[in-house]
């Protein structure tokens, strides 16, 4: 007879179910276990990257800036009138002094010019000489007038003074007596008339005289303007130094005011430096400096900040105060350093490649094992050239990386190879 076996269907599909929930469950684990698992930090080349260490003590601020050396004393030689150059006789580099000729210039309108003034300043002469001595003469008339009316007073009185006493004794008459003192009268009336045209006479002379010799000195001034033009046609270097430019050639054309020559004392040079408007805001007069001159360094002081902006930079003269090196001359191109300030007891390192002073920034910051390297965020006080203070965030002994990470912003740790 047939026996009835138990169904293997059944036991199939629950081992198969089993099986499944098992994988199901390992799989969840392992996604779970692979979400949970931080991304491989990014590896950095440590050689392509300037890590330095945070310090602790004194901190000279310093800025930095290029420029140029510059003549204290310069003197631009300008042309009085228009004109052509005639005659080269100096050229560029060639030491001068003041009385040194340096163009012979022409120009036939400033010599006739001069020859009219002149001419007019001699004719102007002669008429105040003929003037006063026609004024002299005049004054000579009147004063024998006024003598003649002096004598005539003086005798017609001393006449009326004797037919007085002579009435007296009874020797003339009363009509002749009266006589007498009317023309004594009459004498002294004119003498005092002579006395006021004497006194007119002399006050008309000299305000005669004051004209024409206003006319003189007009004339006078108009020649020697004229003569001082004729002789600004040489031109002459006005001061001891170095020739360092000439604008024109043999020939050339030039009109009034033009720049002819430049002169300067080469012994007597500052630096003209040129500092980052964002560095400059602390820069002030008498900061000491020091200024390369790529042949040695020359101490000096700051004398002028100049007030405004150009391209970004702000001018800085320094004075200098040694010994210029060898080779220093006009246009020199120099390296200037000026010290700001002295922090005695900073936390401060390697200025970072865009770390800027009083802002907060991260920095990567090196495991004591130096393998990996961590972004923290660092607060940035007071800035030198190369180096800025540190206000929190790092602690003396910190490494740190300096260069631009600026590729591995998405990622806040780094591995060093």
């Amino acid at each position: 007879m047939d026996i009835p076996r138990p169904s293997q269907a059944k036991a199939k599909l629950r081992k198969r179910l089993i099986i499944g929930a098992v994988v199901v469950a390992i799989l969840g684990g392992l996604t779970f276990a692979i979400s949970s698992l931080k991304p491989a930090a990014p590896t950095v080349d440590r050689s392509l990257v300037w890590i330095d260490t945070v310090k602790r003590g004194p901190l000279v601020r310093q800025v930095r800036g290029v420029g140029t050396l510059v003549p204290e004393d310069i003197r631009f030689l300008t042309a009085r009138t228009a004109g052509h150059v005639e005659r080269i006789v100096l050229r560029p580099g060639a030491a001068v002094k003041p009385d040194s000729v340096i163009l012979v210039l022409a120009n036939p309108d400033v010599a006739q010019a001069a020859d009219t003034a002149e001419s007019q300043l001699h004719a102007a002469e002669s008429e105040y000489t003929n003037l006063k001595i026609s004024l002299e003469s005049q004054l000579l008339s009147m004063e024998a007038s006024l003598a003649s009316a002096k004598s005539d007073d003086e005798t017609s009185r001393l006449q009326a003074e004797v037919y007085s006493a002579l009435f007296k004794e009874g020797l003339i008459s009363e009509l002749e007596l009266q006589k007498a003192k009317v023309t004594a009268e009459d004498a002294a009336t004119r003498h005092q008339i002579e006395k006021k045209r004497y006194a007119f006479t002399q006050e008309s002379m000299k305000l005669q005289l004051q004209i024409k010799t206003a006319e003189v000195e007009r004339a006078r001034s108009l020649a020697k303007l004229r003569r001082e033009d004729m002789d600004a046609l040489t031109v002459r270097a006005g001061m001891t130094g170095v020739l360092q430019t000439l604008s024109l050639e043999v020939g050339q054309q030039f009109s009034a005011g033009s720049v002819l020559a430049k002169v300067a004392d080469p012994t007597r040079l500052k630096a003209e430096i040129r500092v980052a408007e964002t560095q400059a805001k602390d820069i002030r007069l008498g900061q000491p400096a020091e200024i390369d001159t790529r042949n040695g360094l020359v101490p000096g002081r700051v004398s002028r900040v100049d007030p405004s902006v150009q391209n970004g930079t702000v001018t800085v003269d320094v004075a200098l105060k040694g010994p210029l090196p060898d080779g220093a001359r006009p246009d020199l191109s120099v390296d200037g350093t000026i010290e700001l300030q002295r922090l005695n007891d900073v936390v401060y390192v390697g200025r970072p490649a865009f770390g800027q002073e009083n802002s907060t920034i991260g920095i990567f910051k090196l495991d004591p094992d130096g393998n990996y390297a961590t972004r923290v965020q660092v607060k940035l006080g007071r800035s030198s050239v190369n180096t800025i203070e540190v206000l929190s965030g790092l602690q003396p002994g910190d490494r740190v990386i300096l260069s631009d990470m600026s590729q591995w912003d998405s990622t806040g740790r780094v591995r060093l190879n």
